[in-house]
């Protein structure tokens, strides 16, 4: 009896057939990836795949890197790709997305995504297109929109708006790129949104120039709660984070005392502090202003935490610039103002990564002083070239109108922002009376000498930099200069990652320390050894083909000469 695989049928395709379809849907229900990467690229984290399998409903995601672009951002849009393709692997159907054009019309409204991309801040890059009737503007926005139960939130995937993105630049926004979404779903799928305290109780400021901080950033992602420290007694554990912006009243012991203890039961603090008075309207009136202490009544509390603001100003010679009258006011021109400081980032920290610069304005310097426990990570410092003037200082615009003294700026990364984390010591500790610690029982807030748990704080030494502008009664967003309204920097998303970092409930930041190692090609290597690898990338080829075909006329004519 022959063999059928001797003699094979007339359907013995059929079989082959059934089998490939079976080991094919077997390997799509059944598979495993290997990450070979140093880095885990291609890993995704396990808070993020926590947050993934435990979606109950389809989270849409509209990404906007679609058209003509630049190779950057083709290859954050194709990074993108795989990221939500992993996402996929992960959720199922519930991750869904696609990449649109901001141009397109969305479903069912008679506007763009451009429109409600602008109305969400999300901000476009103006990209100079050479077509056959001239050069054109095309705006390009490196966002995605997720959609999740009728909601909506935006994903920023490449922060600032230059039109060239540097290898690194591009490196560090691919890998922020998992925390960035997984951020975004988490505070769209979340039912009830983190209550927030804003301190009004000593002369914080509540007008116009806090619309962008309040109602873009805060009611946004917060419940958030005007609190008046003063009239109230106690700060309820309930808020998860107090934000103190450019207080001018100085503080009570009483003040003090119930936001040492609201820090010592986990209380997060964002401290905005101008030690100074100096303001930018009383030099216009006067030409000059002397810069004085304010006696805030608050340098033993943040001595205690580990920081000190300076009775100073800092000056730096990257710095933002001011129009200013000149020749007798017969001309008005754009100088640099170097009281206004430009801020760079050059740690790693998921507060900091990939910001561009942060503008300040009448800056004090920072000095970290010793404090059990208690560690402090720079966010924001001061550039190569700066240096800093102490109180009773005189600014005047007369400043201006002359020449900077490059030998005077010989003072280099001079801190204005700190992270202070660990397990606080309370400033009343053995201090407090009797009385005191009885009310404070009374009130459901025993006394707590210190932290039970390590606890965070961001202190900076600028009042202004989360404050925003206005202008002829538009209102600007934070960050940007009311005249020159084209530039925006970074503020604002310094802000949100402070915000994110101190309040997160979940270990998202896992994701967002996550970091890929940027290999590039050795100019010099490249030189010395460009012959050699020519040749094994077109000449060998051709050699083994060459070769392979001798030897495979060889056999047939051996075997078949026989």
């Amino acid at each position: 009896m022959k063999s059928v695989f001797n003699k094979p049928g007339k359907l013995w395709w059929l079989p082959v057939i059934i089998l490939l379809i079976l080991l094919n849907l077997f390997a799509a229900k059944f598979h495993k990836r290997v990450d070979l990467t140093d880095e885990k690229r291609f890993t995704i984290s396990s808070p993020v795949k926590n947050l993934l399998i435990n979606l109950d409903s389809t989270v849409q995601i509209d990404i906007f890197l679609k058209g003509d672009l630049p190779s950057g951002f083709k290859k954050l849009a194709s990074t993108t790709d795989d990221l939500l393709l992993e996402f996929k692997e992960i959720a199922g159907n519930k991750i869904q997305y696609r990449f649109v054009s901001a141009e397109d019309v969305m479903d069912g409204i008679e506007r763009t995504y451009a429109d409600t991309l602008m109305s969400m801040d999300a901000q476009p890059i103006n990209l100079k297109v050479q077509l056959k009737s001239g050069e054109q503007s095309q705006f390009i926005f490196p966002s995605a929109l997720v959609y999740y139960k009728g909601k909506i939130q935006s994903v920023n995937l490449y922060p600032g708006t230059k039109i060239i993105i540097t290898a690194g630049e591009l490196n560090s926004a691919e890998a922020l790129l998992e925390y960035n979404f997984a951020d975004a779903i988490e505070k769209i799928t979340h039912q009830l949104k983190p209550m927030l305290a804003y301190s009004i109780g000593n002369g914080e400021p509540t007008g116009v120039n806090t619309y962008d901080l309040v109602e873009h950033v805060l009611r946004k992602s917060y419940n958030l709660f005007l609190f008046n420290i003063n009239t109230q007694p106690a700060i309820p554990d309930t808020f998860k984070l107090l934000m103190i912006v450019k207080p001018t009243i100085a503080f009570t012991e009483s003040e003090k005392i119930k936001i040492d203890q609201y820090v010592m039961r986990g209380g997060k603090v964002i401290w905005c502090i101008d030690r100074l008075e100096a303001e930018m309207d009383s030099l216009r009136l006067k030409n000059q202003v002397i810069a004085y202490d304010r006696n805030l009544n608050l340098e033993d509390i943040l001595f205690k935490y580990g920081v000190r603001i300076n009775p100073d100003l800092l000056m730096d010679i990257q710095c933002d610039s001011l129009p200013f009258v000149l020749n007798g006011g017969q001309q008005i021109d754009f100088i640099q103002w170097n009281y206004f400081p430009l801020f760079q980032s050059k740690g790693d920290h998921p507060v900091n990564k990939i910001i561009g610069l942060v503008a300040g304005r009448f800056v004090n310097s920072i000095d970290t002083v010793k404090a059990d426990n208690i560690s402090k990570t720079y966010l924001l410092t001061s550039s190569p070239n700066s240096r800093v003037i102490s109180a009773p200082a005189l600014i005047s615009s007369e400043e201006a109108r002359k020449a900077t003294e490059d030998r005077l700026f010989n003072r280099s990364d001079i801190p204005m922002a700190v992270l202070l984390e660990g397990k606080f010591i309370s400033l009343y500790a053995n201090r407090i009376s009797t009385t005191e610690m009885d009310s404070m029982q009374a009130y459901g807030t025993p006394f707590q000498p210190a932290c039970m748990k390590a606890n965070k704080m961001i202190v900076i030494s600028d009042g202004d930099i989360f404050l925003n502008s206005a202008i002829q009664k538009q209102i600007l967003p934070m960050g940007v200069n009311p005249y020159a309204p084209e530039i925006q920097f970074a503020n604002k998303d310094f802000l949100q990652n402070c915000l994110s970092y101190l309040m997160s409930s979940t270990a998202l930041s896992e994701a967002k320390a996550k970091d890929y190692t940027l290999r590039l090609l050795d100019p010099k290597k490249i030189n010395e050894q460009r012959t050699g690898w020519q040749i094994v990338n077109i000449v060998l080829p051709v050699l083994l083909i060459f070769l392979f075909g001798v030897v495979y006329q060889y056999w047939r004519k051996r075997k078949y000469t026989k």
